[in-house]
């Protein structure tokens, strides 16, 4: 009756399934059966037999008994004691399902147990994890940033900064810095998750970090507790903070820029994430901070500090542009290098930006900003890679001739013709040079010159015909070899005379004979 309301109403049968939760020909095949035949259906439904039905009670005791027995379980034990089963095991899922629903047996789940932890001391501890959220920025585009928390177990004084790209260690550490310097001072104590950027290996307990996180370390002297896979709930405060960043703060706002937005953050934080009473604690976490802070250790020098102020990071296209403000602007080839490929950027007024590499800080190109939108900002120099020069590059391969002068006019012929190839060319007649010999090159530069075929293609071609010719004229002529030591010796030798007397007597002796 469902399936003919909703089809009634106006649903196609893809979303009457849908809604009903069953498969689209089972619709069809109701929707196609008369109210005569649907009742005699269900009456052999529920006369028919099922296969596990001789071992009903049974099982029915096993449920009854273990409510949180699964059905691969019942399979198992049936198997185990009867050997050869007539159904297979999702056949028993499904009716130990309906047993289950029958008997109102449900199914236990597996509760974990916990117990209340009191907050650690002041200036004992804090918690730091990561998040991410897709917002939409000034132009309409859904974007993905990035976030780094950070929360005192004791006061949960927090603090939040956001990236426009995804994070790597000298980022990690400055944003560190930051955060003491929010609060401060730093506590004895981090705790983090076990990311890639700070922790190698576990190694049994003796915590292996990344190089540079182990000279931070070094020269901030906090101590280090890695929550182990299993156990999340050991930074449970910072998880907190991290989803009330992403729902409470960033949600269904507009991103204009990352400067801006971490600004707005840390109002947010003053106004709600430390100014209003905590949900656990009932104090307000700027009040309680403000004992903490005594006993946290002071920061005495701020190890990293950026001067250059940016505006955003962007990301780099495959085609090495870089999308800003519905302009494109060009930056050297090979600046991409996978799709987490970022620049930073930096306004100079409303008629400059200069885009930078984010790890060296080195300039990789200075712009004007057109007036208008939609245009590609080239750099002629990021089109390709301009060393050596067209003119060195002709003189080396020149020299690689036996008529330098010749070869370096073939060339300049080619670039008469095909100026924007003429590097591609060079290249090609070049790696021919390598697989012959100079008869066959000097016979193939005659040749093209003659026929004014000013072609790397074809210089190619001639070159390999020539080696050919002369690879076959050389295999015809059979070599001349010197005579050996005893060919000499043989060639010296006389043949001995015999005296006519002594073929008479052989010849009288045979007579005789």
């Amino acid at each position: 009756m469902d399936i003919y309301r909703l089809k009634q109403q106006g649903f196609s049968k893809s979303k009457i399934a849908k809604m009903l939760g069953i498969s689209r020909p089972t619709v069809i095949k109701y929707l196609n059966m008369s109210a005569e035949k649907f009742e005699q259906e269900m009456l052999n439904q529920r006369q028919r037999k099922k296969k596990p039905d001789i071992y009903r009670e049974e099982i029915i005791t096993w449920l009854k008994q273990y409510p949180a027995m699964t059905a691969a379980q019942v399979y198992d034990w049936l198997e185990e004691k009867y050997r050869n089963l007539v159904f297979n095991e999702p056949t028993l899922r499904n009716y130990v399902r309906s047993i289950r629903e029958e008997y109102n047996i449900p199914k236990e789940p597996g509760i974990r147990q916990y117990e209340a932890v009191e907050d650690p001391p002041p200036g004992k501890q804090m918690q730091v994890d990561f998040g991410e959220k897709k917002v939409i920025n000034d132009e309409g585009n859904v974007i993905t940033i990035y976030v780094m928390c950070f929360v005192l177990s004791h006061s949960r004084y927090k603090y939040c900064e956001w990236q426009g790209r995804p994070f790597n260690t000298t980022d990690i550490i400055g944003i560190h810095e930051n955060a003491f310097e929010y609060f401060g001072g730093f506590p004895q104590e981090a705790v983090y998750d076990q990311d890639h950027l700070i922790l190698v290996s576990e190694n049994h307990g003796e915590l292996i970090y990344t190089k540079e996180f182990a000279s931070y370390l070094k020269k901030r002297k906090f101590s280090v507790y890695m929550c182990r896979k299993a156990d999340p709930e050991s930074k449970g405060r910072v998880e907190k903070v991290v989803g009330f960043v992403k729902d409470n703060f960033a949600s269904h706002r507009v991103l204009h820029g990352i400067d801006r937005w971490n600004e707005d953050c840390l109002k947010w934080l003053k106004r709600r994430g430390n100014g209003k009473v905590h949900a656990t604690t009932r104090k307000i976490p700027a009040e309680v901070f403000l004992e903490e802070k005594k006993y946290l250790q002071p920061v005495t020098e701020k190890l990293i500090s950026k001067s250059r102020t940016l505006s955003i990071t962007y990301q780099v296209r495959k085609d090495n542009t870089v999308p800003i403000q519905g302009n494109r602007y060009t930056v050297p080839r090979g600046t991409y290098k996978g799709p987490s490929t970022y620049v930073g950027v930096t306004k100079i007024g409303n008629k400059h930006l200069i885009i930078f590499d984010l790890e060296t800080e080195k300039e990789l190109a200075k712009f004007e900003i057109p007036y208008t939108k939609g245009n590609l900002v080239r750099n002629n120099n990021h089109l390709r890679d301009r060393s050596p020069k067209i003119n060195s590059l002709m003189k080396r391969v020149a020299e690689k001739f036996s008529d330098s002068q010749k070869a370096r006019a073939f060339f300049e012929e080619i670039h008469k013709e095909k100026p924007r190839y003429i590097r591609d060319q060079l290249t090609l007649i070049e790696a021919s040079l390598e697989t012959t010999d100079r008869i066959a090159i000097d016979k193939a530069l005659d040749f093209c010159m003659s026929h004014r075929l000013n072609n790397a293609v074809d210089f190619r071609d001639a070159v390999k015909h020539y080696a050919i010719v002369t690879q076959e004229k050389n295999a015809s002529t059979p070599p001349i070899t010197g005579l050996t030591e005893t060919a000499s010796v043989k060639i010296g030798i006389k043949p001995r005379i015999r005296d006519i007397s002594e073929y008479v007597k052989i010849m009288s002796e045979n007579h005789g004979g």
